[in-house]
């Protein structure tokens, strides 16, 4: 993880304990960074899982393999890998996740495929099967950690280490979630956006766990952005143990169904948050809330356009009130719009209405809004009733500066 810590970081919050799940950490040293880089969670018999992957075709066979084994619904284990992201490696790249997964299972006495495994790092370089091997045994001899040391082992430029928790009353049985996350760069949303984890002691199908992940998903991780560029590694994955004693949620009719899917969103809301607040040399975390789009889904690719506007977001780094490259990204969306009903605010201030600057409009409220840390831009298109919000942060120097040597 990178030693500056980002303006808009927060503090590692309490999370707690879900029976079913050990969490552990190891050093196998895929980059000489002195640290732990695997994490490693032993998950109980039984336990469903779900998950999301990059739409990226260049994808890494971490996610292939994750997308084919999701299917089959069930996990005993996750591995996860820093600083070596395994991908564009071919056969070699292959063959060292299938490795784990067989070193892993054997271990267990479980199927190969109720091993989940991620890598996040260098693009290209095939994970090195010895240093791999020698990461799980020592990871299989380790002691249980906290989700602080399972978090912070697994980033790459992060700044600092992203964990959330929730709960849900499902009748008489209160359930508990605990997440953690990694991201800072190549974040954009075609389907989620870095390695997320999402444990819960929830008694929950496979299939509605899917299905409330997906959802989840659609309005949290697909909305969120750094700089446009999807990852060949992006997932998110979703744990359940069962351990709470729940009657199992197996649909939307489940008593308790609606309660577990809104604290999965919740969740999944605060990890897309810090995500986007640890963005490479971000300052400002900006909401671009669009409003009055003939549709929700054509809310959000108009919120996208905005949030992804480096004019837009190199103006917000220079807190310039300069509405106009608003409304050029509004224009160059390919969503419906008409220039003579749109409106742009900042912070709750009107800059212009219906197709033009209002004759009364005062900057120094927006420009006093531009200088804090958390700015909202507001988008009324005026066609319909659809509506998104997108989150994202803006364009400094330090975004090059990090990304100009990364490999170094």
């Amino acid at each position: 993880m990178s030693d500056a810590v980002s303006p808009l970081a927060t503090p590692f919050p309490e999370l707690p304990a879900i029976a079913g799940v050990t969490p552990r950490v190891a050093r196998a040293g895929y980059k000489d960074w002195g640290r732990c880089d695997l994490t490693y969670v032993e998950l109980s018999q039984d336990t469903a899982v779900a998950g999301v992957f990059t739409r990226n075709v260049c994808c890494s066979s971490e996610v292939e393999l994750g997308r084919a084994n999701v299917a089959q619904g069930r996990a005993r284990a996750l591995v996860v890998n820093a600083g070596n992201s395994n991908a564009f490696t071919g056969y070699r790249g292959r063959e060292a996740v299938e490795q784990i997964m067989t070193q892993v299972a054997a271990n267990l006495g479980c199927a190969q495929e109720e091993v989940f495994v991620s890598s996040t790092g260098v693009i290209g370089v095939p994970l090195p099967k010895d240093k791999a091997r020698a990461g799980i045994e020592a990871a299989l001899a380790a002691d249980e950690c906290t989700w602080e040391e399972a978090a912070r082992t697994i980033g790459t430029t992060d700044t600092f280490p992203k964990g959330a928790s929730a709960k849900a009353q499902l009748g008489a049985v209160q359930v508990h979630f605990s997440a953690i996350i990694k991201g800072s760069g190549m974040i954009a949303p075609d389907m989620a956006t870095m390695l997320g984890y999402v444990f819960t002691d929830a008694a929950v199908s496979p299939g509605f766990l899917q299905e409330c992940l997906s959802a989840a998903n659609r309005r949290t991780f697909s909305c969120i952005t750094v700089d446009s560029d999807t990852s060949t590694s992006d997932t998110v994955l979703a744990f359940a143990t069962g351990k709470a004693g729940n009657e199992p949620l197996t649909s939307f009719d489940s008593p308790g169904a609606d309660a577990f899917a809104a604290a999965l969103e919740d969740i999944c809301r605060q990890l897309s948050h810090l995500v986007v607040k640890d963005g490479e040399g971000a300052q400002k975390f900006i909401a671009v809330a669009v409003s009055g789009a003939v549709s929700d889904e054509s809310a959000r690719k108009v919120g996208l356009a905005i949030a992804n506007s480096p004019l837009v977001k190199t103006a917000i780094a220079g807190e310039d009130a300069n509405w106009g490259r608003v409304v050029m990204a509004v224009g160059k969306a390919g969503e419906p719009a008409d220039r003579d009903r749109l409106s742009i605010g900042f912070g709750g201030t009107w800059a212009a209405r219906d197709g033009q600057p209002l004759a009364d409009y005062d900057e120094a409220p927006v420009a006093a809004h531009l200088k804090g840390r958390e700015i909202s831009i507001e988008v009324d298109l005026g066609l319909g009733d659809g509506r998104a919000t997108v989150w994202t942060c803006d364009l400094t120097h330090g975004y090059i500066s990090i990304n100009a040597d990364y490999r170094s």
